[in-house]
């Protein structure tokens, strides 16, 4: 039997580091060649990293949210043979791993976090995993020698009185694994208040079964209903974690202005029915987006200062002649901006097919690398729920966001009385320091005017 050690690969992109985002194994799993043993991130591309040979995992480097370096151990197998290393000269095309919880090393304990995937949450493999191996005593290991002491009896079921109070300092958090601080929090048990009788006092399934058998229940607030006092630690990682950066680099650098304009979508919302109604059957259907693109596009040709990303650094405004549009997707994994490049060089018709592939590209996590950045002004909207105002928060280091609000049906006053008129508001952010109040103003008057007239948008179409 010998190791072999699997390093983190250059994952490409000329990249020296990459986020571990997620592990599909834990120690003492048996792997086959080609299996995927955990998954790391760079930018926003999360890369599989398979085993290259069958073995067993003896060992497991980094948790969840840490970052690697190339070249570092990643995994240790237990294999056949001699073992060896996927050093670089030896294996160049190997790959890397993947995990859902942050599983447990033999030396420390890890909370579990949420696995920044591509499409989809996480197991609870880890978590059991935990509960198998610390809760539960070591087997005696067998002898046949005569002056072997006798195997240690399986430890009872713990017998504590429900009343029992564990001798705890104010402040001090219980140990337990997750999958008994999970069951506690769903029977609505404050573990502080039960006594473990493992190590250090840590609390075990069979504590917590004693503590229920006995009779243990939380205070009530009154009609069954149970204070709740657990609390659950997620660690941030992944794209959540780049959102978080990007988010506070925005907000920490950019000096916003939210503007905020109410537009009558009557006539453009009969438009849009009537040319769903008729299109053919190899055109996509319209959506309220590829009309604000037009009109955006339209507006951007009379203030390009709009369609730029301003380096604050160097105190330069790099204004863009193609106008790249971003539009703001909510995935299982988290937000993402994928980019209709040129929008200023397609139609109405062409603006929605390209909205479509897009956008499935992004919900079903195979959107390219370079489909999800290079944009030069963002669309953020939040369909139905868009409430009545937001306040959107740049996408660095453009100069501005246009937010979507929801459409709803509002009185209006027609000079003789009140009419239903269907209306929405459009919630835009400017970067101030480059962006003044009466330019932001004229750049969504502009697109009001458009879309409160659609037919302008076909006949300005061109310059």
């Amino acid at each position: 039997m010998g190791t072999y050690t699997i390093k983190l690969p250059d994952v490409g992109e000329g990249v020296a580091e990459a986020e571990l985002v997620e592990w599909h194994v834990k120690i003492g799993d048996v792997v086959r060649e080609d299996a995927v043993l955990a998954a790391v991130m760079t930018d926003k591309a999360t890369v599989d990293i398979p085993s290259p040979v069958d073995g067993t995992v003896a060992w497991m480097g980094g948790e969840i949210g840490e970052t690697l370096a190339v070249g570092s151990p990643l995994v240790k197998l237990t294999v056949d043979g001699e073992g060896g290393t996927n050093e670089p000269d030896e294996n160049p095309d190997d790959v890397v791993a993947t995990s859902e919880d942050a599983p447990r090393s033999p030396s420390a304990e890890r909370a579990p976090g949420p696995a920044d995937r591509k499409a989809t949450t996480g197991g609870n493999d880890a978590a059991e995993a935990d509960e198998a191996t610390s809760d539960k005593p070591a087997k005696p290991s067998g002898g046949g020698s005569s002056g072997a002491s006798p195997a240690t009896p399986a430890r009872p079921k713990a017998q504590r009185p429900a009343s029992a109070s564990p001798a705890r300092k104010p402040g001090e958090r219980p140990l337990a694994s997750p999958a008994v601080r999970r069951r506690a929090m769903e029977a609505g048990i404050d573990l502080r208040r039960v006594a473990g009788s493992g190590p250090a006092g840590r609390i075990g399934r069979d504590d917590l079964d004693a503590y229920l058998d006995g009779g243990g229940t939380e205070p009530s607030a009154g009609g069954g209903l149970q204070a709740d006092s657990s609390v659950t630690e997620i660690k941030v990682v992944g794209l959540r974690r780049r959102i978080a950066e990007k988010m506070a680099l925005a907000k920490s650098r950019i000096a916003h202005i939210t503007y905020v304009e109410e537009i009558d979508v009557e006539a453009l919302e009969e438009l849009r029915a009537a040319m769903n109604r008729d299109r053919r059957e190899d055109r996509p259907k319209l959506t309220l987006l590829p009309f604000l693109m037009r009109a955006m596009v339209i507006a951007i040709r009379e203030q390009p200062a709009l369609n730029a990303l301003y380096d604050d650094e160097a105190n330069v405004l790099h204004q863009h002649g193609g106008v790249h549009i971003g539009i703001a997707a909510q995935t299982g994994a988290g937000l993402v901006v994928p980019v209709v490049r040129h929008a200023e060089a397609r139609d109405l018709w062409n603006c929605a097919g390209e909205l479509a592939r897009l956008g499935e590209a992004a919900k079903s996590g195979t959107a390219k690398r370079e489909e999800l950045s290079g944009s030069t002004i963002t669309i953020t909207s939040l369909g139905a729920m868009g409430g009545i105002v937001t306040t959107p928060v740049i996408n660095h280091p453009e100069v501005a966001i246009v937010g979507v609000n929801k459409i709803e049906i509002r009185p209006v006053w027609d000079g003789t009385g009140f009419v239903p008129r269907r209306r929405m508001n459009l919630s835009s952010s400017f970067d101030h320091r480059v962006i003044d109040g009466w330019d932001a103003a004229r750049f969504v008057q502009r697109i009001k005017a458009l879309l409160e007239t659609p037919a302008m948008i076909f006949v300005e179409e061109r310059p």
